[in-house]
């Protein structure tokens, strides 16, 4: 009787450890990104490893020269300085996993890791859309309001701005994440995707839903009807004030700052239009890893050349600095 009972002791225990390891298993989700869609691979890993450094330094050269040049430190370079922080996080949060990921022959992600990623980039994502908002305002008032913008854009202003951008995008981070991650996944564990991102993650729910994407929708629009609104007000009064303007020279020059931001805001609301926004006929896997593809990695390499190649100057701080280095150098010597 007393063997009997051991026996089924361990029977269960046997059968308590395989059940453990399947569900292990079977918590992972296995990302089948970029890397299985291309013929050639390791190039593919070479290229965005490349763009992966440019996006780092190039950014992280950008925050430095505006934190060292004094003529820097205004409103509108210490928004620049979060928009490169916020590219930075925002490219880290998804490329190392991945370029390591195909180095290592590995594809798994745990659900626990799975649901950090998301909520970064999800956060990183909200608190740009706020922050590009919150720098169209800024050049409205530096253009439109000149005399009085050191009132209306002081430094309480900026951090305010600044710090509702952050928190705004991490109350869609800590909205979307928990709801997602809490649908019961018992389809394939295969997201079609390079991260987790919520629609690839969404389409392995076996769930009804259409209610949370509905919730989604009105959320990405309410982001939107707020930031473009702000973006839409700020731009109509700058170019009606620079079409009044009697100096080539300030038309030019206000162009210039104004066109600059603007090409970031295309590139990364068209994005996440097409991301959130468009119906589900409009989508497949290799068309919305082809787009995720510009807003998390291409747009962290454009911005600091946008704002720099641009601006004189960031040029000429740049210059200053590595004038300095060069000195430097020949002293040493």
């Amino acid at each position: 009787m007393r063997r009997e009972a051991e026996q089924c002791e361990r029977d269960t225990s046997m059968e308590n450890t395989t059940w453990m390891a399947n569900y292990t298993v079977q918590s992972d989700f296995e990302l089948v990104g970029l890397f299985s869609q291309s013929k050639h691979p390791a190039v593919l890993c070479v290229v965005i490893f490349m763009a992966f450094l440019m996006a780092l330094s190039g950014n992280t050269i950008l925050i430095l020269l505006i934190h060292c040049d004094a003529h820097l430190h205004t409103p509108m370079y210490f928004f620049i300085t979060q928009l490169s922080l916020m590219d930075v996080m925002y490219i880290s949060v998804t490329v190392p996993k991945m370029l390591m990921d195909q180095v290592m022959g590995v594809n798994k992600i745990s659900a626990p890791e799975c649901g950090m990623q998301m909520f970064f980039y999800l956060t990183l994502g909200g608190s740009e859309f706020f922050l590009l908002a919150a720098m169209a305002y800024d050049r409205y008032v530096a253009i439109c309001h000149p005399l009085r913008y050191p009132i209306l854009i002081n430094h309480r202003v900026c951090f305010l701005l600044v710090s509702s951008s952050w928190i705004l995008g991490s109350v869609d981070g800590f909205m979307l994440t928990p709801f997602t991650m809490t649908f019961p996944f018992c389809r394939s564990r295969e997201i079609h995707h390079f991260f987790c991102e919520v629609p690839a993650v969404m389409k392995l729910s076996c769930s009804d839903t259409s209610l949370y994407e509905t919730l989604m929708y009105l959320c990405c629009v309410l982001m939107l009807f707020i930031t473009v609104t702000v973006i839409l007000s700020s731009y109509s009064f700058i170019l009606f004030t620079i079409h009044r303007m009697n100096s080539a020279e300030g038309r030019k020059k206000a162009f210039a700052t104004c066109s600059s931001h603007m090409m970031v805001v295309i590139s990364f609301y068209g994005a996440s239009v097409y991301t959130y926004m468009l119906p589900t006929s409009y989508h497949t896997p290799e068309k919305d890893m082809i787009v995720s593809v510009f807003y998390t990695i291409l747009t962290p390499v454009l911005n600091p050349l946008i704002y720099s190649l641009r601006n004189k100057d960031v040029t000429r701080a740049l210059k200053k600095m590595l004038n300095v280095g060069s000195v430097f150098q020949e002293t040493l010597k």
